[in-house]
């Protein structure tokens, strides 16, 4: 199943509407067949290992890190048929489907055809690989990601509003491969008026995965300009088609909206070892009332360092 998750993240924030499924085929203690869900949703994850399996699908051990569909689509046939029809014997799944048009349909198929069938392995690593899905699915909006890149003392930019830069370069590295990850990327309008950026994904062979770009404005004259889309409050985001990751990049108004208004799933925090003083803080109001309120909505998911600086990955409690 690990081997299965790590294949799912390969096309993470491009398979929407789809989950970014992994599936790996065993026979005899050994992989025979690998797949991902494709750019696009199409194949699944479960009809590329198969294919690249052929014959050795017959008695094997399916690990996939959600319920095969069980439905019928002009764009490809049910996975869980395709499992019956090549013999596999055992289907160990990681998470239910909650799809209407799967959610345990996948599963009492493959048992009716006498496939032994497991669930719950390492759920909680698939609900964090296919958070998106699951976020579109529970909620009807984006996963969203906050980007904040600080000095020491929480400061985004010089009082001038130079902020280039404040990590270092293996640091903005990481932060191109999370705009590969995210099928869409926003800032407000203060941002754009002052950077005008690109917010392009400029790390080679990963350039094509670059997202689209959506600005947080009401001003009418940001409108149209050079592809950007436009979105007049945070709560908008559930308009978004196709769009199941969403990075939050700035400004610091634009990171506190999201925040106040609930909307912030995961938080990026790469600390720099400077300290800069007067300048720009990260964040503006965030809604607070009291400082009890701010306890408890954080947990530290991961940390690490990139050059000489720290990255620190907080999930919502």
């Amino acid at each position: 199943m690990g081997a299965a998750l790590g294949l799912s993240e390969r096309t993470r924030g491009r398979t929407a509407p789809n989950p970014n499924v992994g599936c790996v085929l065993v026979q005899h203690g050994r992989i025979v067949g690998r797949g991902w869900t494709q750019a696009g949703g199409r194949p699944h994850a479960e009809a590329m290992a198969l294919a690249e399996a052929g014959e050795k699908s017959r008695g094997a051990t399916c690990c996939v890190t959600l319920e095969p569909c069980a439905h019928l689509s002009p764009r490809g046939p049910a996975c869980a048929d395709l499992l019956v029809a090549a013999g596999v014997v055992r289907v160990v799944i990681a998470l239910g489907d909650p799809d209407p048009r799967t959610n345990g349909q996948g599963v009492a198929r493959l048992r009716d055809a006498g496939i032994e069938v497991e669930e719950g392995i390492a759920e909680e690593a698939a609900r964090a690989a296919m958070a998106g899905f699951l976020t579109r699915r529970a909620k009807g909006r984006p996963f969203v990601t906050l980007k904040l890149a600080t000095s020491l003392d929480g400061r985004i930019a010089l009082e001038s509003g130079e902020s280039r830069w404040i990590t270092g370069p293996e640091a903005r590295a990481h932060a191109h491969l999370e705009r590969a990850r995210h099928e869409a990327i926003l800032v407000g309008g203060r941002t754009w008026e002052v950077d005008r950026p690109k917010l392009d994904v400029r790390l080679p062979g990963l350039e094509p995965r670059s997202p689209r770009r959506i600005l947080l404005s009401r001003h009418p004259r940001f409108r149209g300009d050079d592809g950007w889309e436009l979105l007049g409050a945070p709560s908008d985001i559930v308009h978004l088609e196709g769009v199941d990751h969403l990075l939050v990049e700035g400004g610091a108004e634009t990171a506190a909206a999201f925040l106040r208004e609930g909307l912030v799933d995961r938080l990026l925090l790469y600390r720099a070892p400077i300290l800069i003083g007067s300048g720009k803080p990260a964040l503006g109001d965030i809604g607070l009332s009291d400082l009890a309120a701010a306890h408890g909505r954080w947990r530290l998911g991961d940390t690490r360092m990139l050059g000489s600086d720290r990255l620190e990955v907080y999930a919502t409690s």
